[in-house]
This record gives C-alpha cells, structure tokens and sequence, in this order.
C-alpha cells in the first residue's frame, strides 16, 4: 500500500450470532476516517448479529449498549455489509489488515471453526499484515496453524482474549436465563489461547474488567470484551496508520 491510498480492511464474520459492538465499533473507526472495508462470511450471505445482543441492556443479559446498538444499525445499512465475499475468496494481497470479531452464542462456531478462515489468518500472518483480533475473535488466530511450523500464528506473541474471569461472570449472569449459551466451548476462551503460546505469561489479563485494555505486541492488536471495543478499534486503525507510513516493512 503506498503512503497516498486509504487503507483496505477486512471484516469476517459467521452468518449469524456475532457480537455488534465489537463488529460495528471497528467498521465505524475505519469508515469515518474514509477507509474501505469488506465484509466476509462463508458462503456470502449476508450476516446477522446475536439477537439477544440486539435486545440491549435492559432487555438482553450482556446486551449491547446504545453506541454499539446504533453503530451496528449503520453498518447494517452500509452498501459493503450487503456486498460480503466468500471466506474462499479472501486475498490478503487486497488488504491492509483484518479486524476479527467475538461473540459466544453458537453461530459464532461456523466462523472459529472454518478451516478455510483459519488458513486465510495464516497467509494473512505470513504476509505480514496488521491483524486485529477482540474476545472470541483471537481463538481463530490461536487455532490458524503455520504449517512450517505445526504451531499456532500466535506462538511467541504476547495476548489478551476474552479472560477467564470475564468468560465466568458473563456465564453467572445469564445461566438462569439462556443456559450455557455463553459458554461457546467447554473449554475457556483463555485457556485455549494461553495453550498455544510459548509461554502461559504471554496471556495478559488487563488491570480490571471495566477499564479498557487491549494489548499491542508489533503488528496484533488483541482486546478482551465489548467495552474494550473503542480502544480496540483506534488501537487497531493506528497501527494500520503507522505500517502504511512504513511501507508496511515492519
């Protein structure tokens, strides 16, 4: 990418149960700054986000907020979130980075267990791109295996996910309601990730649950939760900024 072209960047999502805030906070950091984004899923249909998230707040265990609620309503409307491409289609020579989301009802499984998607991350790692991964979105990165290696895209990164405390308490507050729909796997979202690094302390948890945190280690950028969403987001949008006045080289 030359100094003088507006940044390229990629959105892939399951066909339903995404979360909207960490979706649509993202897309509207990058397209108020006049960027291009595309959208994926992996047939080209286009996506949905989790409905009970969709419910808010007060009406929804865990809902989204009414930033995220409206910024999802735009991105929803936008022409590219209509226009999504085929997770076989994705060439990571056509863009600058990619933004992957989190959500933890069951659609979200179509999207972390995609073999193809998880093969584009790899490319995408070997082409040097930025990657930005939030919540669930950072066990697509811990499952893409560079097959040079037969270990994770993330051996020898340092990380934050989706945390155990915060998988646990999201679990606590809605059991009585939706069962284990917040539980995507028996296995923790942090476990998981922590298990495909070189080392566990390369999992980094955050100072607390509502202060914003994410973690920039080189070119990933890795957050834990939806309120996490806006720093992820300009986090993610300046790293982009600073590897186009680079020359994408480092």
């Amino acid at each position: 990418m030359t100094p003088d072209k507006q940044p390229h960047i990629l959105i892939p999502l399951p066909d339903n149960d995404f979360d909207p805030t960490e979706s649509a906070t993202p897309w509207k950091v990058f397209t108020d700054r006049g960027w291009r984004v595309t959208f994926a899923t992996e047939h080209g249909v286009i996506a949905a986000a989790d409905p009970r998230l969709l419910m808010g707040v007060l009406r929804g265990p865990l809902g989204a907020g009414s930033k995220g609620l409206t910024n999802y309503k735009a991105m929803r409307t936008s022409p590219e979130y209509h226009q999504p491409i085929r997770y076989a289609e994705i060439n990571p020579d056509h863009f600058d980075a990619v933004s992957l989301t989190g959500g933890h009802a069951p659609g979200m499984k179509q999207y972390l267990e995609s073999e193809v998607l998880q093969s584009k991350m790899v490319d995408f790692w070997l082409s040097r791109k930025v990657i930005g991964a939030i919540c669930h979105g950072v066990l697509l990165l811990a499952r893409a295996i560079d097959p040079t290696t037969g270990k994770s895209i993330l051996y020898g990164s340092k990380v934050t996910a989706l945390t155990k405390d915060l998988e646990i308490s999201g679990y606590l507050l809605t059991f009585w309601l939706l069962g284990r729909r917040y539980r995507t796997y028996e296995c923790y979202v942090a476990d998981e990730v922590r298990g495909v690094l070189a080392s566990p302390k390369d999992f980094k948890h955050g100072k607390a649950m509502f202060i914003p945190y994410t973690y920039i280690d080189h070119r990933l950028i890795t957050s834990r939760w939806p309120l996490d969403a806006m720093q992820y987001s300009e986090g993610l949008a300046a790293l982009v900024e600073q590897h186009n006045a680079q020359g994408s080289t480092s």
